[in-house]
């Protein structure tokens, strides 16, 4: 680019007018912001999930909160809780609040104060569910036999 086309043209002025300022009248206020807000959530909460039975295998809340828990992921082997046969059971009320049965590899896993906790905040996070209960059982005792086979071909197993 030759110099001739990068030249400015300055304008002098006297002086320049001030920007209008914003008005509080102008501002929404805040029981209208609050309002807005609360309607909004209404609508999110009371929302009812499609389908026959949406608690039962199948359902939408049922496989949201299944995949929910194929997202957790034991921290020693690289395989989701799910896949891995952790959880030992998924119950759905009619009212949506969910209850996991679940157990870990062995009693002495380095997770085992934290993983309950961990699958019940992902859980409650699913949309459609009211609340969650984790519920660590040690019998039936884990095996290998409880992983899924998507897993053992993930370890190298089949």
């Amino acid at each position: 680019m030759s110099d001739e086309h990068r030249k400015f043209q300055v304008e002098e002025v006297e002086a320049a007018s001030q920007p209008p300022r914003a008005r509080v009248q102008d501002a929404e206020s805040a029981p209208d912001k609050l309002e807005r807000k609360r309607d909004y959530l209404e609508g999110f909460l009371s929302e009812k999930p499609q389908g026959d039975n949406p608690g039962e295998p199948g359902g939408a809340v049922y496989d949201a909160v299944i995949a929910a828990l194929k997202e957790i992921f034991d921290p020693e082997i690289p395989v989701n809780i799910y896949d891995l046969g952790l959880i030992y059971g998924v119950e759905v009320s009619p009212e949506s609040s969910v209850s996991v049965i679940m157990t870990l590899t062995t009693p002495h896993c380095p997770v085992a104060e934290s993983m309950p906790g961990e699958v019940e905040l992902r859980v409650a996070a699913v949309p459609g569910v009211r609340d969650c209960e984790v519920n660590l059982v040690w019998d039936p005792p884990w095996d290998m036999a409880k992983m899924s086979d998507e897993a053992k071909l993930e370890l190298g197993m089949l």
